[in-house]
């Protein structure tokens, strides 16, 4: 059973996918933050990287967007794209976003447009025709490639989408009509506006699940607000089977809290994720990838080590690509698995998380297995991540995980008192303001007594639990 539970109140809309009442997949859409992507801008090039096919554009957002002319297309679509196609500063492009603002990082953009709608692709700027890899029957495949040869416009590309398996010639028609008349107003929009517009912004959330999430194997589509509701049922007028799965939940308590889903979300922010038999996984970001370690934890099995250590891997896997998916990792994903003995084992590994990863939308891939025994995957990455806005970064640690140890700080301030000691003005009487912890640690240690000595001065301790746990101060006294 497969359900969508969205939640919408005025500063956020969040949708949830429960897989047999199991959280699966989290979106969330914050009215204060701009979601950009899939956005189509009338932008001003400012700078040109030669020989890349690359540049920054202005869209009027805070940070300009990087360009790259091969971004946003199929592999085979890009052979298509004329070599002499170049850039030059001040030069007014369409672009389109492909990818989020993340951490110093400005958008990512394509001029390569696409234009979604409930069954079809529309690629304005292609001329090619795609079918959706998950639609797997050949005779299927063949026909939905007949069909769109014979409606995509002239000059045109089209993807055929995965909810589009089993429909008639009239629907996709439909469909396609309507992006090629987006696509006309768009161009005309743009032929009178200046640089830095916006020219077209892609749909809500609300209206993204309708038209990206809601097929044949959802049973229920639950919407906890009046508004919205009416918003889908109005969208689905003309497709009655999936109207019906439509729900109002208007019960008192959250209708997150009611499917149990707030709990889940609490999980997120840890490392550890627990394993039913008692192993666990852990999940750590860095800039350039995300690792996640296999430990068999509590679980010591019943028969022998290479038994535990396998069926610990296997449902590993199925947790690891449950974890991706849920915190929608994305880039260089590295697992190291527990180290297995034989060959067998190991690809069975790789055909779990294969078939496992089949189930998400976003495009995953298993590259294989490295002679070290890590395996490495790889995953698209668009949207900032819910845990992206969940969280911010430590004020703290400053998102390294981690402070400098009381002892260190301790030996800092040591440092610190020697060297004001050996000015011309030096003090008989310190007070030194520290952290809690750190005034333990000094106090617990024989620096203090070994300052006083060597210094000939009195010091002071005042611990002020207001302060950061690396900082302190030293301040100089006539007397104590």
């Amino acid at each position: 059973m497969k359900s969508i539970i969205v939640n919408v109140v005025p500063e956020e809309t969040r949708m949830a996918i429960l897989e047999e009442n199991e959280l699966m997949e989290l979106s969330v859409e914050r009215n204060l933050h701009d979601h950009i992507v899939g956005n189509i801008y009338k932008g001003r090039i400012q700078n040109v990287l030669p020989g890349m096919q690359a540049a920054f554009v202005d869209i009027g957002y805070e940070k300009n967007a990087f360009l790259y002319i091969g971004d946003g297309l199929p592999k085979d679509a890009v052979k298509s794209i004329s070599k002499n196609e170049t850039f030059h500063v001040g030069q007014n492009v369409l672009i389109q976003i492909v990818k989020d603002a993340i951490g110093t990082k400005g958008p990512r953009a394509t001029t390569h447009l696409t234009l979604p709608g409930r069954y079809v692709v529309l690629m304005p700027t292609v001329d090619y025709i795609g079918i959706s890899r998950r639609i797997e029957e050949t005779d299927e495949r063949e026909r939905l490639k007949a069909v769109a040869e014979k409606i995509c416009p002239s000059g045109m590309g089209m993807i055929v989408r995965t909810v589009a398996q089993g429909k008639s010639e009239e629907v996709l028609e439909k469909d396609i009509h309507y992006l090629a008349n987006l696509w006309q107003s768009i161009t005309a929009r743009s032929r009178v506006s200046g640089a830095l517009t916006l020219l077209y912004r892609d749909a809500d959330l609300v209206i993204r699940i309708v038209r990206d999430y809601l097929s044949s194997d959802v049973e229920e589509l639950i919407i906890d607000h009046q508004e919205s509701y009416q918003r889908v049922c109005d969208l689905l007028q003309t497709t009655p089977e999936l109207l019906e799965k439509v729900k109002l939940y208007t019960g008192r308590e959250g209708v997150f809290k009611h499917y149990s889903i707030n709990e889940e979300i609490e999980k997120m922010g840890k490392r550890e994720v627990e394993l039913k038999s008692g192993g666990s996984i852990v999940i750590d970001k860095t800039e350039a990838l995300t690792v996640i370690d296999v430990n068999t934890g509590k679980f010591v099995g019943k028969t022998n080590l290479s038994d535990t250590v396998f069926q610990t891997n296997i449902e590993a896997a199925e947790e690891i690509t449950k974890q991706i998916r849920l915190r929608d990792i994305g880039g260089i994903i590295i697992v190291d698995f527990i180290d297995m003995e034989t060959e067998e084992q190991k690809q069975t590994i790789l055909n779990v998380l294969e078939e496992k990863v089949k189930k998400d939308r976003t495009k995953t891939n298993i590259v294989d297995i490295t002679s070290l025994g890590l395996v490495e995957m790889t995953r698209k990455k668009s949207r900032k991540s819910f845990e992206g806005m969940l969280y911010s970064t430590c004020p703290y640690c400053e998102g390294r995980g981690r402070v400098k140890s009381p002892e260190t700080v301790s030996i800092n301030i040591s440092r610190g008192l020697r060297r004001i000691h050996k000015k011309k003005n030096a003090s008989h009487a310190y007070l030194i303001q520290v952290h809690p912890q750190v005034a333990e640690s000094l106090l617990e240690t024989d620096i203090l007594t070994r300052l006083k000595i060597e210094l000939g001065c009195t010091i002071k301790i005042e611990a002020l639990a207001s302060l950061h746990p690396e900082v302190y101060s030293i301040l100089q006294l006539d007397e104590l």
